[in-house]
């Protein structure tokens, strides 16, 4: 009886020194930190890895210190100029000091959600419709600015915040659905009247050029023209020259005397009268035709007359 009894003992000795065991020895992972207390009391922190407690007097609480993005309810807020829209954000925060984070707030990502929640409303409600949509970047670091203003004493650090929604009511909608519309319509128009500006101008260039172009090939025909009738010219009047050379040097050289000259002329003069023309032209010299025919006459008679057969 009594060995059974010693034997119920080592049993429960054992177990509680196996529990003990498993109590004292615990692992922190990676990202995450140990808040020991005793009786109640901040003890210390532990960092990652394998970390021993005393068992039944000390507990320690883990405690997460990465970076949490925590994504807000959509609600209502009211923006300066009266307009209800409906806005949804994302906090990213994390843990900078693990004391102030569990001992100064009881529930510090609860309180960091409120806050997320009264900031939007604070922020949106001092900005217009227009605001809201055009500076989303500005209004993220206002809110993250008012935000750090609270929770730097909770041990909490707010790293960013991003708007993921704004969402006017669909009356709006429509009204800004319509202005950009008409905003795509003038622009268009726009477009449209200064490419047909350009057009014009590029056709304007166009005829400008080809009427250059065209002056400057009629005056270069033109010149070329001249240039061709000069030449003919030049040369005509260098063949008439070479002629006359010629033929005066031909007649220098067989020595002509008057009688010669005179039957030239009265030559020229037969083959004036035997052209069709309606006209004759007689030259003003006559006293010479008549002393050409006089001195023609004065040979003739010299000529004696042929015997008659």
């Amino acid at each position: 009886m009594v060995g059974y009894v010693l034997a119920i003992v080592a049993a429960v000795v054992v177990l509680l020194v196996i529990a003990a065991l498993f109590k004292a020895i615990r692992i922190v992972q990676q990202g995450f930190v140990g808040v020991v207390t005793r009786f109640g009391e901040f003890k210390d922190v532990k960092n990652p890895g394998l970390t021993f407690i005393v068992p039944f007097i000390e507990v320690m609480k883990i405690v997460d210190v990465r970076e949490t993005p925590r994504t807000g309810d959509r609600q209502q807020v009211i923006t300066r100029d009266n307009v209800a829209v409906i806005v949804n954000a994302t906090i990213f925060s994390q843990v900078v000091d693990v004391r102030l984070a569990l001992f100064t707030n009881s529930d510090y990502l609860v309180s960091v959600d409120n806050l997320a929640r009264t900031s939007v409303r604070a922020v949106f409600g001092s900005i217009s419709l227009d605001e809201a949509f055009s500076q989303r970047e500005q209004i993220s670091t206002l809110l993250q600015t008012q935000m750090e203003e609270a929770t730097d004493k909770w041990g909490v650090r707010i790293n960013r915040v991003e708007v993921l929604e704004i969402t006017p009511p669909e009356q709006i909608l429509q009204a800004m659905a319509l202005q950009k519309q008409a905003d795509q319509e003038k622009r268009a128009k726009i477009l449209e009247s200064e490419g047909q500006q350009q057009s014009a101008v590029n056709v304007a260039d166009g005829q400008r050029q080809a009427a250059i172009k065209e002056a400057e090939g009629a005056q270069q025909a033109a010149i070329l023209r001249a240039e061709g009738q000069r030449q003919a010219l030049i040369l005509e009047a260098e063949g008439r020259a070479q002629a006359i050379a010629s033929v005066y040097a031909a007649i220098k050289l067989q020595a002509p005397d008057p009688t010669l000259v005179a039957i030239l002329q009265l030559d020229t003069l037969a083959k004036f009268a035997e052209s069709p023309n309606t006209k004759l032209i007689i030259p003003a010299e006559s006293s010479a035709l008549l002393g050409a025919a006089q001195a023609i006459k004065s040979v003739m008679e010299s000529v004696p007359a042929s015997p008659a057969v």
